[in-house]
């Protein structure tokens, strides 16, 4: 018979673990919104590391859910319930970064997109290709790079005093330039996260939250960048005070 302090063990221990289905599942949504196009059982399972019995099993639960849906060849892609559930992510944010994003969009002739912070990473939350452009870098939503690479990191650096970020122990220094984009207001970056592309962004403070970055990224431009990093930095004034 199980000791009842061994068995209260035992529970707290399961109680603790996270469960490896769930687990599962969520890697499965990551493949797949990461993948270039619809993907084969086989290879999802192949891309997750388990028996392709298994990765069906999860499939069928996401599907019944429409985080996923099958195409005539029984690939398997994202499906409109991950939309659904994106939109309520942030969802003051999003509301309020869209107009301004719009405005630089097609001001400048260049992409424009908020980035998150999660964990290690800045992680595009929503993005704006201007109307009238014939060759633009292309920033989809869920796009994810390391914080301590790219304008973006450097502006939600800059949101927070080295003495700050040094308290959330996040195991990253805190980079000069972020010192730099705090005087200035804005950042600029090129060539950290895509060979050729450069990118200005500024800090977005958020009532209650980790700040986020106001961005946008091109391969060559004819404005100023100080202009440009300005005009970011006003709108992500702007977009501060409606989230006030």
């Amino acid at each position: 018979m199980t000791p009842p302090a061994a068995a209260a063990g035992k529970g707290a221990a399961a109680q603790a673990s996270p469960s490896q289905t769930l687990s599962r599942g969520i890697r499965a949504l990551e493949i797949l919104a990461a993948a270039p196009g619809p993907l084969t059982i086989a290879e999802l399972a192949d891309a997750m590391g388990v028996h392709r019995s298994v990765a069906y099993r999860i499939l069928r639960t996401l599907e019944d859910h429409s985080l996923l849906v099958r195409d005539d060849a029984g690939r398997v892609q994202p499906g409109p319930g991950l939309a659904v559930l994106a939109r309520g992510v942030s969802r003051n944010l999003q509301s309020a970064a869209l107009p301004e994003l719009t405005q630089l969009a097609n001001s400048l002739d260049m992409t424009a997109f908020v980035a998150v912070w999660d964990h290690h990473d800045c992680i595009t939350l929503v993005t704006v290709e201007p109307r009238h452009s014939g060759a633009t870098v292309a920033q989809h939503p869920g796009t994810r790079h390391p914080i301590n690479a790219g304008a973006p990191g450097i502006a939600i650096q800059s949101a927070l005093s080295e003495e700050e970020w040094d308290r959330l122990a996040t195991g990253m220094p805190y980079r000069p330039e972020a010192a730099e984009a705090r005087r200035k207001g804005y950042s600029a970056s090129h060539d950290e996260v895509i060979a050729g592309v450069s990118s200005l962004a500024a800090p977005v403070r958020v009532p209650g939250g980790r700040p986020a970055a106001l961005a946008v990224v091109y391969i060559r431009s004819a404005h100023d960048p100080d202009a440009v990093g300005a005009a970011i930095a006003e709108s992500a004034a702007r977009i501060e005070r409606q989230l006030a």
